[in-house]
């Protein structure tokens, strides 16, 4: 949304956007602290001199890091940067986010109706667990640090109970705002790398907290606190009370937004040679 120009006089961009969750208070503007969301807005009112509006395809929490966030923006259509190529818009973003660790990797004109949160058929996110006894160094504040070596095989043995259809009330916060907890989990996965795990879900949405309380739940299937047929139990339950902590925010990423072809094509992202536009 543009506050002070008429729609008719705007055309919609699609962003792609990366950042790192530490130091931020989450995607959304708070009346505190360094947001996403402010910072995308206070970026583009520099650019463009008027105010706009930013949406995203979730709200990621405090901590929460993205690889692939997606947001529009309507932009007056006769600026001069609208009017170049695509590239443009990304660099003189970048240019006023530069003290931040927030970056727009990638941007198209798409058509009107597209809504970066409800155009969206799928999000993908992943969890990072470094499992050794030394802290992390470079990865510091991007993984959560366990000491105990985590079993995987029954965590995957957990995790399957968890696929489907249900009702998530045990992996929601017990202030989700969310009118129902009935959600679709398409797919959770893990894998190992050296010392990390990683836990790959996805689905069309998510309750609020609901992969961080996933993870924080058969992290305990993996260091044997917990048998994996609980998991189904806590499931059935329907009580966040019987399920496990709340996974630090660190270790999680959004990592990929999928939408309909006829709104974002297969060639969404366009990475861009800043050498072809010198």
């Amino acid at each position: 949304m543009v506050k002070n120009l008429e729609i008719n006089k705007t055309v919609k961009y699609a962003l792609l956007i990366e950042y790192d969750g530490n130091n931020l208070v989450g995607w959304q503007k708070q009346n505190e602290g360094i947001s996403v969301q402010g910072s995308l807005e206070e970026a583009a009112k520099n650019i463009f001199n008027q105010e706009f509006e930013i949406q995203g395809s979730g709200r990621t929490d405090a901590g929460v890091h993205a690889l692939g966030q997606v947001a529009h923006i309507n932009l007056p259509k006769n600026h001069r940067l609208t009017t170049k190529h695509p590239f443009y818009i990304i660099s003189a973003f970048n240019s006023h986010l530069r003290k931040s660790n927030i970056r727009v990797v990638s941007t198209k004109q798409v058509k009107s109706e597209f809504n970066a949160r409800f155009s969206a058929t799928k999000r993908y996110y992943k969890y990072r667990i470094l499992c050794r006894a030394a802290p992390p160094g470079i990865e510091k504040g991007k993984v959560w640090h366990s000491r105990k070596k985590l079993n995987i095989r029954l965590m995957e043995e957990g995790a399957k109970h968890l696929i489907g259809k249900h009702d998530f009330t045990s992996f929601r916060t017990i202030n989700c705002q969310a009118k129902s907890p009935i959600r679709t989990l398409d797919k959770i996965s893990l894998s190992s790398v050296g010392d990390e795990i990683i836990i790959n879900v996805s689905a069309k949405s998510f309750l609020h907290s609901q992969v961080r309380i996933i993870v924080g739940t058969i992290y305990k299937v993996g260091d044997e606190t917990l048998e994996p047929k609980n998991i189904k139990n806590i499931l059935e339950g329907k009580d966040r009370n019987l399920s496990g902590p709340t996974a630090p925010a660190e270790g999680l990423y959004l990592e990929k937004v999928e939408y309909p072809n006829n709104l974002l094509d297969d060639n969404w992202p366009i990475i861009y040679d800043r050498n072809q536009y010198n």
